[in-house]
């Protein structure tokens, strides 16, 4: 089992978020973290920024201080990429790039959610 983990501003918001365009209802939704299984063997989580600072102390700057820039990137591959590409848009993502076929053999569009993290989905 493999789960990535986001840190995220606002939990609620991001959940919301990314239920609607995953389509896909949390497995987990405590305070401190929600998570998403994406398939039998990954899972994606948000944790709130403040959880963990709280974590982190001051061992490493707090993540607060890096929201909005891109801090890693969700490469999501589907056959029907350019739907969750245009919902994704509708809920209020950041446009990044169209939905356009890459020299690594795939049509890729790729958005930002609301704390700068790129989601990109492809399909070959």
């Amino acid at each position: 089992m493999v789960e990535f983990i986001l840190y995220v501003k606002n939990q609620v918001d991001s959940k919301n978020f990314y239920e609607k365009l995953l389509n896909i209802k949390p497995i987990l939704d405590v305070p401190g973290m929600t998570e998403f299984m994406l398939n039998e063997q990954c899972k994606l989580g948000l944790m709130p920024e403040t959880g963990i600072a709280k974590i982190l102390m001051d061992k490493t700057p707090n993540p607060a201080t890096g929201n909005g820039i891109p801090r890693c990137e969700l490469y999501l591959k589907f056959e029907n990429a350019d739907e969750y590409f245009s919902r994704g848009l509708e809920l209020g993502a950041k446009l990044i790039s169209n939905m356009q076929a890459r020299d690594w053999g795939d049509t890729v569009g790729y958005i930002a959610d609301f704390d700068g993290h790129i989601i990109a989905f492809a399909m070959s």
